[in-house]
């Protein structure tokens, strides 16, 4: 019957095992100075072997030379483990097994000396799911076992086993397989299987396990399967659903000149081909990421991901982009694939995410825009046209003969506005006018230089921050309430005023509008108008 690879060359010694030299060192100076605790905690992602090295330590445990960190691999022991058939190395599944039943059935088998070998070892897979209940029914089996029994936790999320258990333990993290690592172990498969794979494929298959020996050997597996005996990229490509390098070769390319269109075609040219645009969007994501590390740290293996034909190509690429852009592409592409998650239309998130990638290189940087407002260079007619630029088109004049129709709603706002103003102007005077006869010059003062408005059962007050204490005096409420013979409740708003606010475009001769005349007149502030565009709403003399 086929074996799958995976489980073919599956380590059987500490030397065969993938990187993990911290945790084979180790354990292998703990084997040699017969210093063995009884449990350990094997923690880290999935496919880097942690219940690889559990078998191994059995082994190595009960091996019939042993203990010894170099079991023969031919006893009855060796052969029993390797084939899972040995009933002193017993393998737990805790995400079937979770429960204080199962734990308890564990605590009792304990007692029990091994049938044949020197240890009796449980490894107990996926611990993170076994109950609170179920681990305190283990709890002090665990912390005093008889000399016979060790306990081995394989987990991908150690944090979820209680700390009771884990002081108990030591405690070993498994890292993420180093790229090269990785070709290099499938490079070796492949030489033994027969199989011919340039270094583009595997690392392509790399790429797909992220990490992990396991996917990453699944993966070809599952290549050898379609492509047989000679395996090429670009297919290995499509039968993992990756999205091809042309496609992200494209949108750089559109990045760099800018083009919307060709955004569009390329999210086309993925929904025709029947590409998942969730994972386009993951792809482009891990694209950009490569880009910016070749743009910020040139083609270092260790930091890049890729083949050495990738890395010099994505290094040119990155060259033609800013640091900069480049950080601003791989949040946008990261946001993209965030919506994704919940999208119902994902074509129309993917089209807008891409034409927002080309807006987005199309943005000045503040330093750049901050030079120029305060640099004189450029001629009259470089800041005329900067000027038209930043100045919005006035609308065409209007036909008196022809006036434009108004609608209905328009004609039913603008009397609504009228008359709201008009109840603006009446609420103020008369509460003005009260407040100078009550004496309270300072409360008129306030009313005078802010908005006031009867809405409903409300008296909403637009003010400045200066007058908007003495509105909240307890004398105001008094005043309110004589005057429009009712209490109103009173809405204070902190804002610009229309007496509060001087008008940009105010001609000269008094003394406000000539301040703003003369600061609206300076060049620097002509010259930062141009580029940043917007309104002068309040002109202040810093001196006064």
């Amino acid at each position: 019957m086929y074996q799958v690879i995976a489980r073919k060359y599956r380590p059987q010694t500490f030397r065969d095992v993938v990187n993990q030299q911290h945790v084979k060192t180790t354990l292998e100076n703990a084997i040699a100075a017969g210093r063995i605790a009884h449990g350990y905690i094997f923690s880290g992602k999935r496919g880097t072997g942690k219940t690889t090295v559990a078998r191994i330590l059995a082994r190595c445990l009960n091996c019939i030379q042993g203990p010894t960190s170099t079991p023969c691999g031919a006893c009855a022991s060796c052969t029993e483990i390797t084939a899972g058939g040995t009933v002193d190395v017993i393998e737990i599944d805790a995400a079937s097994n979770r429960g204080i039943n199962e734990m308890r059935e564990l605590r009792e088998s304990v007692r029990y000396r091994p049938a044949r070998d020197r240890y009796k070892v449980f490894i107990i897979d996926e611990a993170h799911q076994i109950t609170n209940e179920a681990f305190n029914a283990l709890l002090k089996t665990i912390e005093e076992p008889p000399p016979w029994v060790i306990f081995v936790l394989c987990t991908t999320e150690a944090h979820k086993i209680p700390a009771t258990v884990a002081s108990r333990c030591q405690h070993f993290s498994f890292r993420s397989i180093d790229f090269e690592d990785l070709t290099a172990r499938m490079a070796w498969i492949c030489e033994q299987e027969a199989i011919e794979a340039d270094s583009e494929t595997l690392a392509v298959l790399a790429q797909a396990g992220e990490g992990s020996v396991r996917d990453s050997l699944s993966a070809l597996d599952q290549a050898i399967a379609r492509c047989g005996s000679r395996l090429q990229a670009a297919e290995v490509r499509a039968l993992l659903g990756l999205s091809s390098l042309e496609s992200l070769e494209q949108v750089s390319q559109a990045l760099g000149e800018g083009n919307s269109r060709r955004m569009l075609e390329v999210v086309d040219e993925l929904e025709r081909n029947g590409h998942n645009l969730q994972h386009f969007a993951r792809e482009l994501a891990r694209y950009f990421r490569n880009l910016l590390v070749a743009r910020i740290a040139g083609e270092n293996p260790r930091l890049v991901a890729a083949s050495d034909a990738q890395r010099q190509k994505l290094a040119a690429i990155a060259a033609s982009f800013s640091e900069e852009d480049l950080t601003r592409y791989l949040q946008l592409s990261l946001d993209l694939f965030r919506d994704l998650q919940y999208s119902l239309q994902p074509r129309f998130h993917v089209e807008m995410g891409l034409v927002r990638l080309v807006h987005a290189g199309r943005l000045l940087p503040i330093e750049q825009a901050l030079a120029q407002v305060g640099t004189s260079g450029g001629n009259d007619q470089d800041r005329a046209s900067r000027t038209a630029a930043a100045t919005p088109k006035a609308a065409p004049p209007a036909d008196p003969a022809n006036p434009p129709r108004r609608t209905p709603f328009e004609l039913d706002s603008a009397k609504k506005r009228a008359a709201a103003s008009a109840t603006e102007d009446d609420a103020r005077a008369r509460l003005h006018r009260h407040l100078v006869e009550a004496g309270l010059a300072h409360l008129a003062d306030a009313v005078e230089n802010s908005s006031v408005a009867v809405v409903g059962g409300e008296l909403e007050i637009t003010t400045g921050k200066t007058y908007k204490m003495y509105l909240e005096d307890r004398h105001f409420e008094g005043a309110v309430q004589k005057v429009f013979g009712k209490p109103l409740r009173i809405k204070i708003t902190v804002g610009e005023t229309a007496e509060s606010a001087p008008s940009s475009t105010a001609p000269a001769g008094k003394g406000g509008d000539d301040l703003t005349s003369r600061a609206l007149a300076h060049e620097e502030v002509q010259r930062f108008r141009e580029v940043f565009g917007g309104e002068v709403r309040k002109v202040r003399n810093l001196k006064e």
